[in-house]
């Protein structure tokens, strides 16, 4: 298990999150998430930092969560996709309007060097997430299917053609 070594500075809380997550991505490619204590167990398993600091959790579970209030911190590295289940924020993904601009990936200066591979990883799957999530989505697969329906007419003349009969 990788540690950090005494020539890499101290890991932030927020980063040990988003490794120990995106290790759970890459090791569970099946899971679209995980559950909250699933991912302080990867953070307590991998040993970034010993011991597990209290932090962990409450970055899990609010300081790390795009769609949650900020409430100090303003991360944007994991959404919360139900109660109890998070996944790595990408991008696309709501977020609270107060959290605009936040960190959604640890910086490469900021991660043990073992870990490096996983900014890359995250690229790919994040862009390939967000691709098949807008092809199986069936409210965006809609886009453009009514057009036909007033391709002959203008709006209003439509709408007042559905209209005749009423009283």
């Amino acid at each position: 298990m990788p540690t950090a070594t005494t020539t890499e500075a101290k890991v932030k809380v927020a980063d040990e999150v988003w490794i120990a997550t995106a290790l759970l991505h890459k090791e569970h490619p099946e899971q679209a998430d995980f559950a909250v204590e699933e991912i302080v167990d990867r953070a307590q398993k991998e040993g970034i930092e010993r011991p597990l600091r209290p932090g962990v959790y409450v970055h899990v579970v609010q300081h790390c969560v795009a769609n949650r209030s900020p409430n100090p911190g303003r991360y944007r590295m994991l959404f919360q996709t139900a109660e109890g289940r998070r996944r790595l924020f990408r991008k696309g993904d709501p977020y609270h309007p107060a959290r605009e601009g936040a960190k959604v990936t640890p910086s490469p200066e900021g991660m043990p060097s073992a870990y490096s591979h996983l900014l890359a990883w995250y690229r790919q799957w994040g862009a390939a997430e967000a691709q098949s999530s807008q092809e199986g989505d069936p409210l965006l697969a809609l886009n453009g299917s009514g057009k036909s329906l007033w391709a002959d007419e203008h709006a209003d003349e439509y709408v007042r053609r559905l209209r005749e009969g009423w009283e």
